[in-house]
């Protein structure tokens, strides 16, 4: 028999959820990011005024603290999801995540162009780690 365990993962270091939903879900072992987006977290703003290398910088230092809060790092990302306004700014968000993802392997990943992003973002990234039996 199969035993499932879930736990929400929350912390301040990164900005609170614009909905009903949790920062990230450790469950079996596995760690679902819910996306995240260039909010400041302690102001809740969204940062950059529209530069995507200063909201994708933002965006991975969100998402590199909800990992911290599981006990979990980039190394331990086996996908992501990157979603843009504007596929034009593939290459910059590209040379910015590369810098994120230095250590072990780099993570699969999908790049996608979407109509809109909440609160006007031009930038959202979602990952899943393995953290093993590990439970942050």
């Amino acid at each position: 028999m199969n035993s499932f365990t879930s736990k929400a993962i929350y912390t301040n270091s990164a900005p609170a959820p614009v909905g009903p939903y949790s920062q990230a879900v450790l469950a079996n072992g596995w760690l679902y990011c819910s996306g995240q987006i260039p909010l400041d977290h302690s102001s809740g703003l969204l940062v950059g005024e529209g530069d995507i290398k200063a909201e994708t910088h933002q965006v991975l230092s969100n998402l590199k603290a909800v990992l911290r809060a599981a006990g979990s790092t980039p190394s331990q990302v086996v996908r992501t999801t990157i979603y843009l306004i504007d596929l034009n700014d593939f290459e910059a968000v590209n040379a910015i995540y590369a810098e994120a993802f230095t250590e072990g392997t780099s993570p699969a990943r999908a790049c996608v162009q979407v109509a809109a992003l909440p609160k006007g973002a031009r930038i959202e990234i979602d990952c899943i780690a393995y953290l093993g039996t590990k439970e942050g």
